[in-house]
């Protein structure tokens, strides 16, 4: 009897070892390539995390469809962190104990930057299709973004607005650029002081620059009066759409009418809930994505989408579609299987990711550089009559 006790806590503890040695980032032994999300499905940028919830189901789902990665299914789980850092951590936790094997995520860049400490000590494969700030690639070598990162999209608009001539409703070309930025945020900050950097380059002038924080972020009269007094054509918003819903409304009740121009924060801004969108008339951005281009492989994706969810996606769903085919694409294109543990996989995916071209929805030719920063061409799309249109 003693020994067959010896032996049962023997087995014991070599059982509660692998367990432990699981827990620890080992394969989870599903057979499956477990993919997780984190995002903001709940709260003020629910529309960014639920259209990259949705565009990556619509892939996850086409793949799986046709027999999957190398024979191999794929699970999805994408978990809400309210665009918070904190939630976002547990959220990562959580799908770590789920048995996430690559993640894709997060959607917004504070929650991100919370996020990759984690994941990099994991050595698992991080992409995340749009927190931009060049803040995430720092260090991590397992980090790579599908979203253009802050400075290039500030450089970009600057080299927009001063290369393309914009002309006002009056005819006149735009001269005079103001600027409101929330200097509170790494997304707009790092955006903005690019986009300074550039337009000393360009033909035209920044007569303004006027900033806010995430606790004064409601009232924008004085930053909009400085605007006008500067004699503004044109008001930049490096910033995300639900602050651009007050300053498009604040600056109608006010009668001022500059042209306004944003980034990717600002798609979505047309699905804010009891906003007037003819108020966002005319209001230019830059996105990787085109809805209405006439490439076959975005009319199937936006009509699936439209069938499913009854609406356009925006450039936030097609990064998300494009990252689940990216991984796709990097599995297939290494040595990766489900079979290995997440840092074997991590690895495998990592060595593929500097050496492919990639031709997605929201890109032709994508390609990455060893700090984890896409390289693909930015186009403009201006909003009519409650649509994206491309220029």
């Amino acid at each position: 009897m003693k020994k067959s006790k010896k032996l049962l806590c023997v087995g014991l503890v070599m059982l509660l070892a692998a367990t432990a040695l699981s827990a620890c980032g080992g394969n989870s032994g599903s057979g499956k390539f477990m993919i997780g999300g984190i995002g903001s499905l709940t709260g003020g940028a629910a529309t960014y995390g639920l259209a990259v919830k949705n565009g990556a189901q619509i892939a996850v789902d086409e793949i799986n469809a046709a027999g999957g990665i190398d024979g191999v299914e794929i699970e999805f789980n994408m978990q809400d962190d309210v665009h918070d850092a904190e939630n976002a951590v547990n959220a990562y936790n959580s799908l770590k104990d789920w048995g996430m094997n690559i993640l894709m995520g997060t959607v917004t860049s504070g929650p991100c930057l919370a996020v990759v400490p984690l994941s990099s000590a994991d050595n698992l494969f991080q992409l995340t299709p749009s927190a931009s700030s060049t803040q995430i690639l720092e260090g991590n070598d397992n980090v790579f973004q599908v979203c253009f990162i802050d400075h290039n999209q500030g450089i970009g608009s600057a080299e927009y607005i001063g290369q393309t001539g914009i002309y006002t409703n009056d005819g006149t070309m735009v001269s005079n650029v103001a600027v409101i930025y929330d200097s509170s945020d790494v997304y707009s900050s790092g955006i903005y002081a690019k986009f300074v950097e550039e337009a000393a380059n360009q033909p035209f002038n920044i007569v303004a620059t006027e900033t806010f924080t995430a606790d004064s972020n409601t009232d924008f009269s004085v930053q909009l009066q400085k605007a006008r007094d500067a004699g503004a054509q044109l008001i930049f918003l490096p910033i995300y759409y639900e602050e651009a819903t007050l300053i498009l409304t604040q600056a109608a009740a006010m009668d001022y009418n500059p042209l306004f121009f944003g980034c990717d924060g600002l798609d979505g801004i047309l699905g804010v809930e009891n906003f007037d969108t003819s108020l966002a008339e005319g209001v230019i951005l830059l996105t990787p994505f085109v809805a209405d281009a006439p490439d076959g492989k975005i009319q199937a994706f936006v009509a699936e989408y439209q069938k499913r969810h009854g609406e356009i996606p925006n450039q936030f769903a097609a990064n998300a579609y494009d990252a689940i085919y990216i991984f796709k694409a990097l599995i297939e294109g290494s040595n990766a299987n489900a079979g290995m543990s997440v840092s074997e996989l991590g690895d495998a995916m990592k060595n593929a990711i500097v050496s492919i071209s990639f031709d997605g929805l929201t890109g032709d030719n994508m390609s990455w550089s060893p700090n984890g920063e896409v390289r693909k061409a930015p186009k403009a799309v201006v909003i009519v009559d409650g649509v994206y249109v491309g220029l």
